[in-house]
Parts: structure tokens; C-alpha cells; sequence
């Protein structure tokens, strides 16, 4: 593992989803999972989210889109909140979702808009 890959990554990756849901992924790691934590840091958030040809926001979009149509309401709802720390809007993610539905089918869609409502309600309480 290239510590300066993953101690990019791991920067990243805090600026996007949040330095309080990371650092509590890597605490309660254990020895079995522990290795994909430390391969999602290093290659996930250093190695791609760490290059220079996509700005974050328009990689939160791709993002939103992928883990959408691949069903992983988890992931989908951390990286909606991660979406509008990139600077994406609201609307903007409305538009990905409504994308979304056309491509990926009806159901991905509606399931995103659900997930996303709840992200939002999240953040909101959280002031």
C-alpha cells in the first residue's frame, strides 16, 4: 500500500463523506474487514477521487448514478450527503435520479428519490 496514495485518500474521503462517519468506519474495523477499508481509502478515494480529470462535483453525479442503478441504498444515501458537500444541488440530484429511472428502470429511481428525501431529512436534523 503507498502511504501517500492512502493518506490522500483518506483526506479525501473525509471531505466528502464526513471526518465523523470515516474516522468511526476505520475505528470499528476489526481484522476482518479492516483490508477493505484500507483498499477503499487507498485506491477508491486516493487513486481515482484523488486525480485531477474530474472535479469532485461532476464525480458525486457519476457516483450517484452507478451506485443508483446497482441498488445500494447505504452507499447511495452516504455519497447524496457527500454529493452536496461537492457542491451538487438538490435539483441537480433530482435530474441524476430522474436519469436515473430512464435508464436503469423505474423502481432505481424511485428507491434514489426515497433514499435521497431521507439523506436531506438527515442533514436537516442535524442542523
Amino acid at each position: 500500500m503507498s502511504k501517500d496514495v492512502f493518506d490522500r485518500g483518506l483526506a479525501i474521503r473525509k471531505d466528502v463523506l464526513g471526518r465523523e462517519f470515516v474516522e468511526k468506519s476505520l475505528a470499528t474495523a476489526d481484522e476482518f474487514n479492516m483490508p477493505m477499508q484500507e483498499l477503499t481509502t487507498e485506491y477508491c478515494w486516493g487513486a481515482v477521487w484523488g486525480r485531477d480529470g474530474l472535479p469532485r462535483k461532476t464525480r458525486s453525479m457519476l457516483n450517484l448514478a452507478m451506485i443508483s442503478a446497482l441498488n445500494r441504498p447505504h452507499e447511495l444515501k452516504m455519497h447524496v450527503k457527500g454529493a452536496l458537500r461537492n457542491g451538487v444541488s438538490k435539483d441537480e440530484i433530482r435530474e441524476v435520479f430522474l436519469q436515473v429511472a430512464i435508464y436503469a428502470g423505474i423502481p432505481a429511481g424511485v428507491d434514489s428519490f426515497r433514499i435521497a428525501r431521507e439523506a436531506f431529512a438527515e442533514l436537516d436534523a442535524a442542523g
